[in-house]
């Protein structure tokens, strides 16, 4: 029973040596394959790949200038410092990612004659901008709120032409999340101007 039981253990030893010496290679294969799938490196991207990168980058980065300047105020409702808080954490971090398959592409991270205004659905005009900027609490809260709800759904609206028409795996990935996360959000927007 003692001699099985050494053998069993010593067996069981000899299998994890094993795996921690032959494991490195597998690893770094894994993470290469990883990293492959969330740079959007795939030779399978198309043009729809490359517009959803280019117009969501500068929304993005909007929504986050707005996030910052509701979190910079005194006196923000709680509820929408939270929102402002989600929204940056997740959206930073996401202009990355789609700069960095923009390069990885070959392509601009901006598409020619870029302009906010009018070209891209749900962009706040700089006077929208500057309304927010000026406003303080509660009427910052419900600006904030209409303005984003707006945001969103054009956020939205493009995401879901990359669902339909991108080709790259990844990029069509963060681009059901976008719908996924945004449109819940703005149904938690709704909710918080109701209740205003």
């Amino acid at each position: 029973m003692k001699r099985t039981l050494m053998s069993a253990v010593v067996l069981a030893g000899a299998l994890a040596l094993a795996g921690c010496s032959g494991s490195e290679e597998p690893m770094e294969h894994d993470m290469s394959t990883m990293a492959g799938s969330e740079s959007g490196d795939d030779a399978a991207h198309n043009e729809a790949d490359m517009t959803f990168a280019q117009m969501m980058i500068p929304h993005h980065e909007q929504a986050v200038e707005m996030a910052d300047v509701v979190l910079a105020k005194d006196g923000t409702n709680p509820e929408v410092t939270a929102l402002a808080t989600e929204i940056k954490a997740a959206q930073a971090p996401e202009i990355e990612q789609l700069g960095g398959w923009l390069d990885t592409w070959g392509a601009p991270r901006t598409m020619e004659g870029d302009g906010h205004d009018g070209m891209m659905s749900g962009m706040m005009s700089q006077e929208d901008m500057q309304a927010l900027d000026a406003a303080t609490p509660p009427e910052s809260d419900r600006l904030f709120l209409e303005q984003m709800i707006a945001h969103h759904e054009g956020a939205v609206e493009m995401a879901q032409t990359e669902v339909d028409s991108g080709s790259d795996a990844a990029a069509v990935e963060m681009a059901q999340t976008i719908i996924d996360t945004q449109t819940a959000e703005i149904a938690t927007m709704e909710d918080l101007l109701t209740s205003m």
